[in-house]
């Protein structure tokens, strides 16, 4: 947000710069040079010793004058021949030379002007020009009255641009934190607008948007609330009447098809549970945070992994920090990737953990077919599932790792998927180790 009123304050700076040197060179061209015309004031005394008292003696007192004022004044006055003058000056102030005007150049602190046209002063006249040097000019206090004038006009503009964009950008900040509010879980975050602020009717339609958006979510997630919890009605007779019927069979093949109906049973029990879990986290629940010792956790994790793999190589450093955590949800979390990696692996997983800083990352990794790069954006998705290898028939529903990343995340931490160096696919999982950093709050 900062960064756009910066950038927004630097274009004013440079229209305002712009338009001072377009409205310079324009007044140069129409009414002549304003340093020059600067310059001509802070010489008017010169110039005007020269005209008035030089100028308005008669042809045999005129250098006699001129010679007075030599002895007076600060400023050196001298003649010199017309083809000295000439190549002296600019060419855009020849033509006013020629005609007899006074030329000051603001830079050598100097003028030129012609003696006389007609060589009416003295014989010869008319083929020399008067210089004035050492001219009390001062340039630099010129330019500081120009950047005077620059600075006045930029605060003119500067300042009311600066008090009509400070209540955009305050609306601006409450919008940006109600996004971040209502990003973060807060489904309930509001923009509170006066309806004379500025951004007043674009709070209106983000607030409506949010609600519409909070509406659209408590319908979904109470929907399938609901529905997992009515499915669990029927799935708690039908293991009852399997039961019965397991008691009253006596045919081989009847007790084989009702053993393969209760391992569906057992399946649609799992994913009502896997729906309800997924249904707290996204409700972004309060975490119950403690301190955790991850390495037993990890250790536990693993050891309770059935079937067990073939080979299961455990990294764990004794002096890993303890971190600030919900230990029931982290734990899930692991549980998750270890048997993910367990269930697709080709028999050999690698689990360790090291600390960074003030974050603990744990690496799990299997010898499976691994994770396409171009699907492990998608592989959170719930239900998600990649074909061949990683489908229904190796068991889960596509929620273990959506489970995994919503509890990460609700610890402030991050889930990302590589490739492993045993040939399968790789899970890093970050998470603070302290309290603060986490962000899953109610």
């Amino acid at each position: 947000m900062n960064r756009l009123f910066f950038r927004f304050f630097i274009l004013v700076m440079l229209s305002i710069t712009a338009a001072t040197f377009v409205i310079y060179f324009a007044i140069s061209r129409l009414f002549g040079d304003p340093l020059e015309d600067i310059a001509r004031r802070q010489a008017a005394a010169q110039i005007f010793v020269l005209e008035q008292y030089v100028d308005r003696a008669s042809a045999d007192e005129w250098l006699t004058r001129l010679n007075k004022v030599r002895e007076v004044s600060e400023a050196n006055f001298e003649i010199v021949p017309l083809a000295a003058a000439r190549a002296a000056l600019p060419p855009a102030s020849l033509a006013a030379f020629e005609r007899g005007e006074l030329v000051v150049l603001p830079a050598e602190r100097a003028f030129y002007r012609r003696v006389d046209l007609k060589g009416e002063r003295y014989v010869g006249s008319d083929e020399e020009a008067i210089l004035a040097l050492d001219l009390p000019i001062d340039i630099g206090l010129a330019l500081k009255m120009e950047a005077v004038r620059y600075v006045i006009v930029a605060l003119a503009l500067l300042i009311p641009i600066a008090l009509w964009s400070r209540s955009h950008w305050k609306g601006l900040q409450q919008l940006s934190a109600v996004a971040d509010d209502f990003g973060s879980g807060n489904l309930a975050a509001r923009a509170r607008m006066r309806p004379n602020d500025s951004i007043y009717p674009l709070a209106e339609r983000i607030n409506a948007m949010a609600g519409r958006i909070e509406a659209l979510l408590e319908a979904q997630r109470n929907l399938l609330h609901s529905v997992s919890h009515e499915v669990r009605t029927p799935i708690a007779r039908l293991e009852f009447a399997l039961e019965l019927l397991r008691d009253a069979a006596r045919d081989p093949a009847l007790e084989k098809r009702i053993a393969g109906m209760e391992g569906d049973l057992r399946e649609l029990n799992g994913l009502v549970n896997e729906l309800l879990g997924m249904t707290k986290l996204d409700s972004r629940p309060q975490l119950d945070l403690e301190t955790v010792d991850v390495k037993p956790m990890l250790e536990g994790l693993a050891a309770a992994l059935a079937p067990a793999p073939a080979r299961l190589e455990l990294d764990l450093p004794g002096n890993l920090p303890a971190v600030q955590a919900d230990r029931r949800l982290l734990a899930r979390a692991l549980d998750n990737l270890l048997r993910n990696a367990q269930k697709y692996s080709d028999g050999h997983v690698a689990v360790s953990a090291r600390a960074a800083g003030r974050q603990l990352s744990v690496l799990v990794e299997d010898n499976g077919p691994g994770i396409p790069e171009a699907e492990r954006e998608r592989i959170f998705e719930p239900f998600y599932r990649i074909d061949r290898s990683r489908d229904r028939a190796t068991g889960g529903f596509g929620l273990g790792l959506s489970i995994v990343q919503k509890a990460v995340a609700l610890h402030g931490g991050s889930v990302t998927i590589g490739t492993s160096k045993l040939g399968g696919a790789s899970f890093t999982v970050v998470i603070p180790v302290e309290a603060g950093t986490v962000s899953g709050r109610g």
